[in-house]
């Protein structure tokens, strides 16, 4: 298991992959943008939102280095669009860290299953730093 770093992005997002990608001399970007992503009814991606990059990761000098742009809409703060994320086989483990990482912290979002993980959720612990927890089964779709 390792702890990841994820950088949130506010519209460019592709440009700053691809930079990085660059500089490090890693190979492109596999981008999933907030279009691609399973639909879902209730849930309508506005126009605006549909070339944004949902998610993105290169490995930059042996470190995963994961990104995605805001969802129009939510709040985006220059200097706080970092989070750590743990990416694990043990979704036991998962369950355990979020459940100790929420007390006295806020819960962005419940462990639940989404389209890509039997278990993802987010979390800014008791010192403001951000969580993501997504269970890995081996199947995370290029993630």
């Amino acid at each position: 298991m390792a702890i990841d770093v994820y950088l949130n992005f506010n519209g460019n997002c592709r440009e700053a992959a691809e930079f990085y990608a660059e500089v490090f001399g890693s190979e492109k970007p596999n981008i999933m943008t907030f279009g691609s992503s399973h639909p879902n009814s209730d849930y309508p991606i506005p126009e605006e939102a549909k070339n944004l990059v949902m998610h993105t990761r290169l490995n930059l000098d042996g470190s995963t280095v994961m990104f995605s742009d805001v969802f129009p809409g939510m709040p985006f703060v220059e200097g706080n669009n970092i989070s750590l994320s743990i990416v694990n086989k043990d979704i036991d483990r998962i369950k355990s860290l979020f459940h100790k990482l929420k007390e006295g912290g806020t819960v962005g979002m419940e462990l639940q299953e989404t389209f890509w993980s039997k278990c993802y959720g987010s979390l800014k612990d008791k010192f403001g730093i951000g969580w993501q927890f997504n269970y890995d089964n081996g199947e995370t779709m290029g993630m």
